[in-house]
């Protein structure tokens, strides 16, 4: 161990001697941005060492999204995880938690903040956070991310910062961060267009919680996205078209409003083609994450300026974003979810939310997170935010999967996220539907209309027409069928 200025600096397998069996820790990190790198890969060796010595070493994971191969897949492999919030994205950890081997919590991330200071989730033993540098007095300059590190800085009782090389110190010019008092005692968030900036370039923590500093070489390990296919070119000429028709309607104006965008390429295809289409005029974005599509639209003048919490892109994309930060350093900034995916902002700014959907029911119900109701995939993640809240919310998805074994339109959501009074558009490459003042049989007809599959559609319509008779049409018999059929057969047309 040797100092340097007035922290320890730390082997990563002297930071992981602090950590014990039980305890609960925060890395940083939202999606991979901004992840701790080198400190949870270290926990994963101790976890395999305590293991081979018949000792238990299994500890609580909590992040601010999904965190990327050096959390979850290191530590899931090493068996070291017991207990997983509020979101993850990796297989390893997937299928633990679907055999349930991992307690999996599922939870909206702006909710994440407070649940943790009010100690609804346990006391916070460890925060590890990724860092470009600390100051004496304690002042955080995060990296590619905001993420919740603010509140895990604030309400651990130790801490790691990993200090990492690799990183530009001029990231900190994006950062907008506060930390909010509990409630009764909060002021409006005076945030009244992306880009207003009401806090700090740093984060904060006492620096007599601090262990010691690591030393960290990794780029982030953001995979570069595939280029957007036939599916999402389609999705979004449907996208385009409705947000056309609805300035001409003057239910939005000339330069629309500000745009969300959930993770995944979908998402990432749709606003590639937004910003390329010669209808769509400059626009801003108030979301969650900034992706590789995003880069090239806000070089080229399209996008105007982004407020998220974290730069969810490809090392190549970054480096674009480092290389030209005069520019982009006015133009980004990013919060911590708790502001970033803030239901009163989302409301206040009007965002138009754009997220894709796993399935959705023939009523607008959708689900984005569990197949057949049981197995999770990712979470919930921000969509929950942004669809109950936004002023314009869709739902995106390919009419079928697997060669046309599943359908994404269904009769029945065996699990539900967004329920059908948040969804006001399901989009997938056949149509859009635009369920807005539409009772149940006539969303019905336009979902499996405008947004089935034809090779689906018949089976619907008769589901439809055959069962009970209600403000809502449903067989309780057969309104999960096609979902035995895929468990059943692999397919869910028989």
């Amino acid at each position: 161990m040797i100092r340097k200025d007035s922290y320890p600096v730390l082997t990563p397998e002297e930071a992981v001697a602090f950590i014990q069996h039980g305890n609960t820790v925060a890395f940083s990190g939202f999606s991979p941005a901004g992840a701790a790198k080198v400190v949870p890969v270290a926990l994963a060796n101790r976890a395999k060492q305590e293991h081979e010595k018949n000792r238990p070493f299994k500890l609580r994971i909590l992040t601010g999204a999904s965190s990327g191969q050096s959390i979850d897949d290191e530590l899931a492999k090493a068996d070291a995880v017991s207990w997983r919030a509020p979101y993850q994205g990796e297989t390893s950890l997937r299928q633990k938690i679907n055999r349930e081997e991992v307690e999996y919590v599922d939870i909206h991330l702006s909710h994440v903040p407070q649940m943790l200071a009010y100690g609804f989730l346990g006391k916070l033993d460890v925060s590890v956070v990724e860092a470009t540098e600390i100051t004496r007095d304690g002042r955080v300059y995060l990296t590619s991310s905001i993420g919740a590190s603010p509140t895990f800085l604030k309400y651990a009782d130790k801490v790691i910062i990993e200090i990492n090389k690799k990183h530009s110190p001029r990231l900190r010019e994006m950062a907008d961060i506060i930390v909010m008092p509990p409630p009764p005692y909060r002021d409006p968030i005076a945030i009244h267009e992306p880009l207003t900036r009401i806090g700090w370039p740093y984060a904060a923590v006492n620096p007599k919680k601090v262990l010691g500093i690591v030393i960290n070489d990794e780029p982030d390990h953001v995979g570069e996205l595939p280029p957007p296919d036939a599916v999402s070119h389609l999705i979004a000429q449907h996208v385009v078209k409705f947000l056309c028709d609805e300035v001409t309607a003057g239910r939005l104006p000339k330069n629309l409003l500000p745009l969300q965008a959930g993770v995944g390429s979908v998402a990432n295809g749709v606003m590639a083609a937004l910003g390329k289409h010669p209808d769509i005029p400059p626009f801003s974005m108030y979301s969650e994450v900034f992706q590789d599509s995003m880069v090239d639209i806000m070089a080229e003048g399209k996008l105007t300026g982004a407020s998220a919490c974290s730069l969810t892109v490809s090392w190549s994309k970054l480096q674009q974003i480092i290389g030209n930060m005069d520019y982009f350093a006015s133009r980004i900034v990013l919060r911590p979810q708790e502001i970033s995916n803030h239901p009163g902002i989302i409301r206040r700014l009007g965002v138009i939310a754009m997220n894709t959907a796993l399935e959705a029911d023939i009523y607008g119900n959708v689900n984005s997170t569990h197949l057949y109701g049981m197995d999770v995939i990712n979470g919930i993640g921000g969509s929950g935010e942004f669809t109950r809240n936004g002023y314009l919310t869709m739902m995106m998805s390919a009419s079928i999967a697997k060669g046309g074994k599943i359908s994404s339109i269904v009769p029945m959501c065996p699990h539900i996220d967004h329920n059908e009074h948040s969804v006001q558009v399901i989009v997938t490459e056949q149509g859009l539907a635009d369920l807005r003042g539409l009772g149940p049989s006539r969303r019905a007809e336009a979902i499996i209309n405008n947004c089935a599959h034809p090779m689906f559609r018949d089976y619907l319509n008769r589901y439809v027409r055959e069962s009970r008779t209600g403000h809502i049409r449903h067989d309780l018999i057969r309104c999960y069928e096609l979902h035995r059929n895929l468990m059943n057969q692999g397919n869910m047309l028989p």
